[in-house]
């Protein structure tokens, strides 16, 4: 099973969210922990995988060799990706 790393901007942005979305964001963050290959998608042009969870996207990256999934930044879809 994978850990969970979030950047300092990542939980930052977690806490600013209401409840109900923060909640279904940790949910799904915790089911990927154990095949995160499974749920997420590569970025174009970038090293990074992104989860989608609704509306929101959560950017990240994957260490296969160490077992750690570092979340750098999570958002609303329109604004994520500027």
């Amino acid at each position: 099973m994978y850990s969970l790393i979030y950047s300092e901007l990542a939980a930052k942005q977690l806490k600013k969210l209401n409840k109900e979305t923060q909640l279904r964001i940790l949910n799904t963050l915790e089911r990927c922990r154990i095949r995160p290959l499974a749920y997420v998608k590569r970025l174009v042009g970038c090293a990074y995988y992104r989860l989608r969870v609704g509306d929101y996207r959560v950017i990240m990256d994957i260490k296969e060799d160490t077992l750690i999934i570092f979340v750098f930044e999570l958002g609303h879809r329109k604004n994520i990706y500027k």
